[in-house]
């Protein structure tokens, strides 16, 4: 981090402070929040988290989850709407853009805190006064863990601060399979597990506690809705607004599924398209070399990683699937070139 004294003076003394995240918070945006929360309010801060949006229930389990605020929900968008007011400072986590936020952004914006952007997206806004950002960084968590460890408050790390970081870390890390996965990484997970965090209990809590309903909707789209084009080595899903009312779909419920059509022997990019009710949302994941933002920034309204990026249409799923289908053949060769 730049101005990393004036910072560590910024934090010194006890503040009202306020930690937000981007829409609809995966592990790592939610455990990095909780995370610097928990480390924060042993510094002597007032930490409220508030985010933009629910999230998956299997994220219920972090520390202090209970005190998170969902802008969304009406009863509480007076005291959040309050709180970002009279925040002193704004920590804005796992976001590099404000409209990330989406109702939170103007918020956010127009608050006179100072604000402190920890990240590790491409192309970063210029709205933070304090910004700790690398791409290279395989999660926030990491990042958190990081800034932490350079404040000089390693001893402050407990288990419910570094609960909520390895989830982040091991998330974004795909189970510690993607190419983010660092020495760095590992040796920071090492420090984690000295200081006695039950990893295999997290990765249970996130990965083993799914519903019949989620099972009965993953098996349905994993064998209606699977569509393979070998000769771009592309593979995708879809998914209708009506299907996700078929099976109840919940928050969280389509996580993970695009990482499937990678799991196919020869397959270079896989991607998720739903139908939800604000937009059409996609997830693009690749393998290797092949980095999917590029797709994603170029023609979907998104970015995000290398490997895992998302993006958005408001064309309805259909006009979605052409588009995506008629700019395969600009990324053809590339794909083909990938190793195997």
């Amino acid at each position: 981090m730049q101005n990393l004294e004036a910072f560590r003076e910024l934090i010194n003394t006890p503040k009202k402070i306020v930690i937000t995240t981007h829409f609809k918070p995966d592990a790592d945006a939610l455990g990095s929040s909780l995370g610097l929360a928990g480390f924060l309010k042993k510094k002597g801060h007032q930490v409220t988290v508030i985010t933009p949006s629910d999230y998956p229930k299997f994220l219920f389990w972090m520390p202090n989850n209970e005190e998170v605020i969902n802008y969304e929900d009406y009863k509480t968008k007076n005291k959040a709407n309050k709180l970002l007011a009279e925040a002193e400072i704004i920590f804005c986590l796992d976001f590099s853009v404000l409209s990330r936020i989406e109702s939170l952004t103007e918020p956010v914006r127009q608050a006179k805190a100072v604000k402190v952007m920890i990240d590790h997206h491409t192309f970063p806004e210029d709205f933070a006064e304090f910004v700790y950002h690398d791409i290279k960084a395989a999660a926030t968590a990491q990042l958190i863990f990081q800034l932490i460890v350079l404040l000089g408050d390693k001893a402050l790390l407990d288990i419910p601060i570094c609960e909520c970081l390895y989830a982040g870390i091991m998330t974004d890390t795909g189970s510690f399979r993607h190419p983010s996965t660092t020495p760095a990484v590992h040796r920071i997970v090492a420090d984690i597990m000295d200081i006695g965090v039950n990893t295999n209990l997290i990765h249970r809590r996130i990965y083993d506690t799914t519903t019949p309903e989620r099972l009965s909707f993953l098996g349905y789209i994993l064998s209606e809705k699977l569509v393979i084009l070998p000769e771009y080595r592309v593979a995708y899903f879809t998914v209708t607004a009506e299907e996700l009312k078929r099976f109840n779909s919940q928050t969280g419920d389509t996580e993970g599924i695009v990482n499937y059509g990678l799991q196919i022997e020869g397959v270079v990019m896989s991607v998720i398209i739903v139908d939800r009710p604000e937009a059409v949302k996609m997830s693009f994941r690749s393998v290797e070399e092949f980095a999917v933002n590029r797709i994603a920034t170029k023609y979907f309204n998104g970015g995000g990683h290398k490997n895992a990026s998302g993006g958005k249409t408001n064309i309805g799923l259909s006009a979605t699937v052409e588009k995506f289908i008629s700019i395969l053949p600009e990324y053809q060769s590339e794909l083909l070139a990938v190793p195997f």
